[in-house]
Parts: structure tokens; sequence; C-alpha cells
């Protein structure tokens, strides 16, 4: 503004000096009069295109001016805004008739030549630049240095930094004209930590239970190590909103903050103050329900399921009404039912005393049937293969249950991004029908393993590729290996292991999904091979080595799988059967015998209910299954006293087992996810029982599929059908009992695990 008066002051000037030196020409100052622009000259800009600074002026050669008047300040005030130029002024350089010709004269602002950053470490001079955004070129005014100072200072604070000084200095570059250094200097001071948080006014609890449900500014303890007390702004605002929710969730509707204060105690730490009311304790009165035609008050009260008398909580109500986890709400009974634009608002109807009566006021709508079903974004997997997965139909109610449902199912797939997952109701009032559109969006699901460890004492390094979204009908066309033909939905994997002469295996597996395409029933097949030894060769001179010690596993299995829809589809009933062919030479480590074959031919049966969220890291649901695998019982057609008689290798040439399984999952989530951050807290509770019998006491017991507890043994060495139990904190299989060699016919498994994700990418 300062800068606008003196350039309006000495344009008034100017227009006064120019009419006295021409005898003819006298500039008129008392009187408004209109003139033509006969030209405009600028002057001072060396850096800033002349035409530019023409332009921002609108003033133009030939239009009309008034003089004095208006226009020339506007002018002054549009080049000022533009952030160019220190000094701006406009005079009228000569009188010709009714012309005037005007000058512009700039001073240009200084560029940016060059940066430093100092006070702080190279990692966080990174981090600075990328938030300062200076760049070399740019122009330098006083909104660039404020801004940069706002942002450093807005950095280190969110960090606890709260002493945090910063001083952006310039100086002049003189191996560049107009060029200015930029010198910003940082003194980031100490953490400041909290040390005591005072609740006043707080009696309907106990103060130390409101401030553990403030999640992130806490008190500085010797014992909270896993917790930083740094004081955020943003976090201690969050906080109070938390203490006001928790007040309001156990009836204190009217609780509120009067005041929040910091102050700074002898030892550099602060200490926060909050002053909060906390008002009367309501409960609920007489919930009614209008405009409820479809369902009566007492089906929709049940439901509800919030008596009077019961704690006013409006959280809980709206949930009730809006969105249960569970299903179990208001909006999920009629928009189940096809009431697509189903809307319900409920209204503090009367407040008595500490009652509050509510009324539910409930807009039904129309009822819509499902029209088409669209799929968007599916660059790689086949549209069927979505389609199958899909609960909505066209004909079929609207149903937000089955939307949801057929969320949980693509997610399953682990083809899809589940944060990018999207649907779009297109709604056809007109003739009760919406179209369903899923938008999805492809994420890499294919696995290339190349990869080293350590187990059984050895290195191993391993070869995998599995393909999770393979396309067997495409394999004899060419144009479909781009790179491998995709997008039927069918897993692939081949699989070595290797660590030289000691230890061997091969694998390769294929399941498809949906064997005819039409019911979701699964086929499976699979084929392995595996060797260890103790590292000898097998041929010495062309003979056999007697110093050899190998067991080598040859096996193959077919399953077939299939999706029940009673009790519920959530259940999975999977039937298989496998041969295992073992051949021992001097292996007696850990068998009871040391030479020969043995055969395993069994029949496997699993009952499962899977309903977890997500096959990568669940947020909730449970998996629970039970199996039982079994051999035929062959002691039963032989005589008493058969194996009394026989060789070891003769009494295993076909082992008998039955062996049963339990074990079962659960995910619970312990904190709320939104917003910008997804992640969530969960408690994982797990449990595993399995054991081994026999047919008849006096055969042995089978040699394999026994259970191994203990360490992190790597899952390639179940050469012989053993279940390993990888057990952190314990050496491999040292709690394997009654001999870690030989594996157990019994054991039990219990799991507690609190989990959270770094990354959900």
């Amino acid at each position: 503004m300062r800068a606008f008066l003196l350039a309006t002051a000495f344009l008034l000037s100017s227009f006064h000096l120019s009419a006295q030196t021409s005898p003819t020409e006298v500039l008129d100052m008392s009187i408004p009069q209109e003139y033509r622009i006969g030209g405009i000259t600028v002057m001072g800009a060396e850096f800033t295109d002349v035409q530019a600074i023409k332009l921002f002026s609108s003033l133009q050669v030939g239009a009309s001016i008034t003089i004095p008047g208006d226009q020339v300040g506007e002018a002054i005030t549009s080049l000022w805004i533009q952030d160019l130029f220190a000094d701006i002024s406009i005079e009228a350089a000569e009188l010709r008739d009714r012309d005037v010709y005007l000058v512009i004269r700039v001073k240009e602002l200084p560029r940016l030549t060059r940066y430093s950053i100092a006070g702080v470490n190279r990692s966080e001079q990174e981090t600075i630049k990328g938030k300062i955004d200076l760049m070399t070129g740019r122009i330098v005014n006083e909104n660039v240095i404020a801004t940069a100072t706002k942002r450093i200072n807005d950095h280190y604070r969110d960090k606890g930094f709260l002493d945090v000084e910063v001083d952006i200095v310039q100086e002049f570059d003189s191996t560049f004209a107009n060029g200015t250094i930029v010198r910003v200097n940082i003194d980031k001071g100490v953490k400041v930590k909290v040390d005591l948080i005072t609740l006043n006014g707080v009696s309907a609890f106990d103060a130390e239970k409101l401030k553990r449900n403030m999640k992130t500014t806490k008190e500085k303890k010797w014992w909270r190590f896993y917790k930083p007390s740094k004081y955020l702004a943003d976090g201690f605002d969050s906080d109070q909103a938390q203490i006001i929710a928790m007040y309001n969730s156990e009836g204190y509707r009217n609780a509120r903050i009067l005041s929040d204060s910091l102050y700074r105690t002898e030892e550099g730490l602060i200490g926060l103050v909050l002053d909060i009311e906390e008002g009367n304790k309501f409960r609920f009165g007489e919930i009614t329900f209008t405009g409820n035609t479809k369902y009566r008050s007492t089906q929709l009260d049940s439901i509800l399921g919030i008596r009077r008398g019961d704690v006013y909580n409006l959280a809980h109500l709206e949930t009730r009404v809006f969105m249960d986890p569970k299903g179990m709400d208001l909006s999920s009974l009629y928009q189940d039912d096809g009431y697509l634009t189903f809307r319900a608002m409920p209204i503090e109807q009367r407040v008595e005393n500490d009652t509050i009566d509510i009324e539910i006021r409930m807009m039904e709508g129309q009822q819509f049937r499902i029209g088409k079903i669209l799929v968007e974004g599916n660059t790689k997997t086949n549209d069927h293969v979505i389609y199958r997965e899909i609960r909505t139909r066209p004909g079929d109610l609207f149903s937000r249950t089955d939307i949801i449902r057929t969320q949980r199912e693509l997610s399953q797939l682990n083809y899809f991004n589940p944060e990018a997952f999207g649907i779009n109701p297109i709604q056809h009032p007109e003739d009760g029908t919406v179209d369903i559109e899923y938008q999805v969006e492809e994420k890499p699901s294919d696995q290339i393993e190349l990869s080293g460890g350590w187990g059984g004492g050895r290195v191993v390094g391993t070869l995998g590729l599995s393909f999770t979204n393979f396309s067997a009908k495409n394999m004899f066309k060419s144009r479909a290996w781009r790179p491998i033909p995709t997008g039927d939905g069918q897993r692939l994997s081949i699989r070595a292991q290797s660590n030289g002469l000691y230890f061997q295996s091969y694998n390769f597996s294929f399941t498809e999904p949906w064997l005819g395409g039409k019911k979701p029933n699964s086929l499976g097949v699979s084929v392995w091979k595996s060797v260890q030894s103790n590292g000898q060769p097998k041929y010495v001179n062309d003979e056999p080595n007697e110093l050899r010690n190998s067991l080598q596993v040859i096996g193959a299995q077919i399953g077939l799988g299939q999706r029940w829809k009673k009790p519920d589809d959530w259940f999975v009933m999977q039937a298989s059967i496998s041969y295992q062919n073992f051949n021992l030479n001097n292996y007696g480590s850990f068998f009871s015998f040391s030479n020969g074959r043995s055969n395993n031919l069994s029949a496997e049966f699993k009952l499962g209910r899977n309903s977890i969220s997500d096959p990568i890291f669940p947020t909730w649901g449970s998996n629970v299954e039970v199996s039982v695998k079994a051999t035929l019982p062959y002691s039963v057609f032989h005589e008493e006293g058969y194996y009394e008689g026989i060789s070891l290798e003769e009494q295993y040439k076909w082992v008998e087992y039955h062996k049963w399984k339990f074990k079962a999952e659960w995910y619970t989530p312990l904190s709320r996810s939104g917003g910008e951050n997804p992640r969530t807290l969960v408690l994982r509770m797990a449990a595993g029982v399995g054991l081994i019998g026999q047919y008849d006491r006096a055969a042995p017991l089978s040699p394999f599929e026994r259970f191994y507890l203990g360490g992190v043994f790597l899952s390639g060495y179940t050469l012989d059908g053993r279940e390993i139990l990888n057990l952190r904190g314990y050496d491999d299989l040292s709690l394997t009992a009654p001999n870690p060699q030989t594996g157990a016919p019994v054991a039990a498994k219990y799991t507690a695990e609190l989990r959270y994700p770094l990354s959900t990418n």
C-alpha cells in the first residue's frame, strides 16, 4: 500500500511536470479529462518479459484513460500482486494533442541462484528441501521467505521441537545479475516432552482412565518406552475430542472442554491443563418411529436394541441405525430388502430432566431390483472370473449385505487392491432398477522366488514360480504369452529347493477353483519329489556308495473342494487322495527302520469355515478347520501275532494310521481405523490340536505324518508328511516330545499375538 501511494503521488507530479515543459500542451490536473494512450514504454525490466508487464497492467495502446482517475492505480495494483517487483511507478512522459505516452518503471525482485541449509544433518536437510520447495531461478519475495519459515517451523513442531528457531538470510550473488543467495539457519532445540497432564472438573471418571484414552499426548514415564511423550498440537486437539467422545459414550452429552493451557516446568518440560465441564448424565427415554410402513415399530425396536433407561450414547444409536459391523442395524434391514434410498434421521424429540426421547424419522423410498452388473478396471483378470464371485444378480432385490460380501470375495482372490475397491450404484427410479458398477484395480499377485535361508543347520536355496491368476486354456495361444497366459483364476506353482547333496525338493501343483465353470468346486493336483542325505555321493567309481544315508520321497495328490450353502456359505469341504513312496537307504536317524520302501496311501477329509476379512492382513473374522486323514486298516486283514514274526521293513511296507486335527484362529480389531490411516491394531487368538491313532495296538505306529514343535524350521523340510509347528523363541524341534528326531504323535499349540501393519501396500 505504501508503494502504491508513493507511486500515485509521483504519477501526479510527473504529469504536472510534463505539462510545464510544453507551452502548447498542458495537463490540467484539477479536472479529470479523457485522453487516448498513444504508447507504453517499460523501463527497468531485465528478466521479466516486457509484453507480460503490459498485459498485467491492463493498459493498452489506443485505449481511453482518464487523468486523474482510477486506471493508473488499478494498473499498479495489478502489477504489484504478481510478486515480481520491489517498486513500481507509472509516469506520463509526453502529451501530444489528446495522446498521452506512458512509462512503466519497475525494480525487479532478486531471483534465487542457490541456497543452503545449516544446523541439521544431511538427512534432515533433504527432508526440509522437499518441504520448502525453493527452486533456482524463482523470484524471492517476502511471501516465499515467510512460507518457507512457516513450513520448517511446522515440520519440527510436529516432531515435538516447540522451541525451533528459523532464520532465513538473503545475500547478494555477485556472479549473477539480480541474483540472491538464500541461507536457511535452523536451531531446532530439543524435543519438548509432556511432564504432567492436569484434568480439572473431573468427577465422573478416574482421571487416569481419561488420560489413557488420549492416544497421542502422554505423560513422561520411565516405563513408557514404547510411546513418546512429545507434545503435538494436532494430536492434543484430537485427544481432547477423544475425551469428549468418552464422556458422550457414558451419557454426558453436554460435556465440553472450557479451556486448555500450556505452561513450562522448572525442568524445561511442559504441563498441560484441561478445564472440563461434565454436565449431567442422560439416559434414553421413549423411542418412537415415524414413516415406517414396511415393518412394525415393534420389529424395528427389537432390531434397534436400545431400551428406555439405557445410558444415552448417540454414537451407539447411530451405529444401530446406520452401520453395525455385524449387519444388525435398521439401514441393513431395509437395504437388504431392496430399499436402496432408505434414510433414517434420529431426532431428539424432548429433553426432560435427565431423559431424552428420540424420534426416528424414516423415509423408506421405493424398492429397487438389480439391473445390470458392470465391472471396471480389470485389465488382466477375465470378466467371468470376477462375475462368478459377485453375489448380486440381475433381477434380485438390492442387498447391501450381498455387496459387502462381494467385496470380501473379490478381496480374497488377491488379484485386486482392496484399498481401491469401489461401488457405484446407478439408479433408474423410472423402472425401479439399479445398475451396480464394481470398480477394481489390478495388483501384482504372481511371485518369482529366488531366496536363500537357514534351516536344519544349513543354507537352503529356493527357486520358485507361483502364478495365482493362470489360464491353462490359453497355453497354446502364442498371443497369450505376455509373458504368461493369465486371467482365468487358476493357480500354478513350480518350486525347487536345494543345498546340494544334503537336500533337494521339487514340487508342482495346479488348482482349478471353479471346475466346470458353473459352481465353486475346486480341483487340485500336485506331485513332488524330495531327497535328503548325509551329503555322500550316490555312486563311487560306478559302485553304490555304502557310506551314503538317504531318504527319497515321491508323492502325488488329487483333491476336490466344494463350497457349501448351508449352514452358511462360509463353509468349505475338501476331500483328497494322496500317495507317497518312501525309499530309505541306511537312514535310521528319524525312523524305526533304516532300509526298505514304505508306502502311504491315504484319504483326507476337511471341513472348514473361513470368514476372515482379508487374506493378507485380516482385521476381523475367524478361520476354523477340522480334518481327518486315514489309511486303509491293513491290520484288520492280518491274523493275530502277524507283526511279531516279520521284519521292520515288512511291518512298514504299508503304513496305517488315522490322523485328526483341529485348528482355529480369531481376529479382533482393538483400534479403529479410518481417514488417511487405514491401519488397525489386531488381536489374533489361535489354537491347534492334532493326534495320530492306530487301528490295532499290535501294529506299529506310523513313523510318518508326525508333529514337530519349536523354532522356525523351514516348511520345505516336510519330507515325510511331518507337521512343522513353528514357535518363535525356541530352538528348532526342541519342544517335540518324546524324541525331537522321530516326532510326536500328539501336539497342541495356543497362540495370542498383537498384529499391526507397518505397510498396507
